[in-house]
């Protein structure tokens, strides 16, 4: 019986559409493998009648006709790529026809009854990475450019993309290689008790390691929202404005407002770009006691997106919240941000309604504190820019920032290897117990590169990509 993978490993010439499927302008079809060309010119019919594909030189375009024996199916243009010069380092041509989808339907046809076969998801990727194009990282950060909503997102894709964060991955298993390398020279003049590596140089190297490392680790939680919209919960107790201040951020009517206390018993959420960046808004049910058990419910769901976000912005109202009840809450709510690192800021709102200043809550200015009207939408601003300043600060870093969950996984486990050859060290452990930690260090971060994979881990990565992709 054929393995499910087996594609991975033939020569097939294989065919996509690339852009989006249905009518537009035009459309461009993908075709790329050891016979593409070959296949292709077969039903090429050139405006300059002295082209010959096989002849041109890659990165060229060519304008003609597409047929089917003496039908003309489409005027197209032709875009030649040769290996080892194309994105699947084969031979791979790019038809840019009229976008009807009958004019699509029928050219994959053809191609398909000339000897090529419809690419599966992520192929055309899939096929870049086993010929050395782009190491598996890459390839999964075309995936994330592709569907990329928001600048933050887009930039983090570009960088793995363009190779910044292989570089990091690959200077940290090098070092690996060459300590383990030293390690295993040791195992085979075991019996002349030599000793290849410096023990104290390489417990250094080992703080080290494990330093860079964690930090690789610990960035995941700033990738990720980065990469999926950074969560900001709108808290508070029943009926000071949470709804309405949601509504004033995103500027359209978005959460029910009412007088009547205990109105939002769900979450409601909804997302805005505020100069390149996704965050992913969530209006809560008020905090306080009920009996009620639908609003009980609601409350549960609050300190579920609590956990979830990484901004709070808590909402007092400015009249009648004492500087006393504040302070009780916000300590109440100490344990959880501290504990995840989530950043707190104060929403004083319904300052339309005041005489004079707030002075009874001077004492909060040591926190992040925002007055406004969300009823009249004043101040709005001043909360955009304290998202944006929470998140630049972080974006700023020279740092590498991982924000792919399968290279999180791997980067913990590479972490928890390193840190048991610490250990091994620290007790004297024989060199062959040692090594054995490093292979499995070397392992792991070989997975993130590609450099240790199998079929399956390959199909379910490129299995995720669009087709045509």
């Amino acid at each position: 019986m054929e393995s499910p993978f087996s594609y991975l490993q033939n020569d097939d010439t294989i065919c996509a559409l690339s852009t989006a499927p249905g009518t537009a302008a035009i459309a461009v079809v993908r075709i790329s493998g050891t016979k593409c060309i070959e296949l292709v010119k077969s039903q090429f019919k050139a405006s300059n009648k002295s082209s010959n594909l096989s002849d041109a030189p890659g990165y060229t375009l060519h304008h003609g006709y597409i047929v089917d024996a003496e039908e003309v199916i489409d005027e197209v243009l032709l875009s030649l790529f040769k290996a080892p010069h194309s994105f699947t380092g084969e031979d791979v041509i790019e038809i840019a026809v009229h976008g009807s989808t009958y004019i699509q339907k029928r050219l994959l046809e053809l191609l398909v009854s000339k000897g090529a076969r419809l690419a599966r998801p992520g192929e055309f990727t899939l096929r870049a990475f086993m010929n050395g194009k782009y190491d598996l990282s890459q390839a999964e950060a075309i995936a994330d450019l592709i569907t990329s909503n928001s600048r933050a997102s887009h930039d983090l894709a570009l960088q793995q993309m363009r190779g910044g964060y292989s570089e990091k991955i690959a200077a940290l298993r090098q070092q690996l290689v060459d300590l383990t390398a030293l390690f295993e020279l040791e195992l085979d003049f075991s019996e002349e008790d030599v000793e290849f590596a410096d023990r104290l140089q390489f417990k250094q190297l080992i703080v080290q390691l494990e330093a860079e490392l964690r930090s690789l680790v610990s960035s995941f939680s700033f990738g990720n929202v980065l990469k999926h919209g950074i969560p900001v919960a709108i808290i508070g107790s029943p009926n000071v404005g949470k709804s309405t201040l949601l509504n004033a951020i995103l500027n359209e009517e978005r959460a029910i407002v009412s007088e009547i206390p205990g109105t939002t018993r769900d979450s409601v959420e909804d997302v805005l770009n505020i100069k390149g960046i996704s965050f992913r808004f969530i209006d809560t049910a008020g905090l306080r006691d009920t009996d009620d058990t639908i609003e009980s419910m609601g409350i549960e769901r609050t300190h579920e997106k609590i956990s979830q976000a990484s901004v709070i912005l808590y909402v007092f109202d400015v009249l009648s919240t004492t500087y006393e009840e504040l302070a009780a809450t916000i300590k109440e709510l100490e344990p959880a941000i501290q504990a995840k690192g989530k950043h707190l800021i104060l929403i004083g709102n319904k300052v339309d309604l005041l005489v004079e200043a707030p002075l009874h809550l001077r004492d909060l200015l040591d926190l992040e504190v925002i007055f406004v009207s969300a009823k009249r939408k004043e101040n709005m601003l001043l909360i955009h820019d304290s998202l944006l300043a929470n998140v630049e600060a972080g974006l700023t870093s020279d740092e590498v920032v991982v924000s792919n969950a399968r290279h999180h996984e791997a980067l913990q486990q590479a972490l928890l290897a390193v840190e048991a050859v610490g250990r091994g060290l620290a007790d004297k452990l024989p060199t062959d117990l040692v090594a054995i930690d490093l292979r499995m260090a070397l392992h792991h971060l070989g997975l993130i590169t590609g450099q240790v994979t199998n079929n399956e881990v390959l199909a379910t990565i490129f299995g995720r990509f669009c087709i045509g992709k």
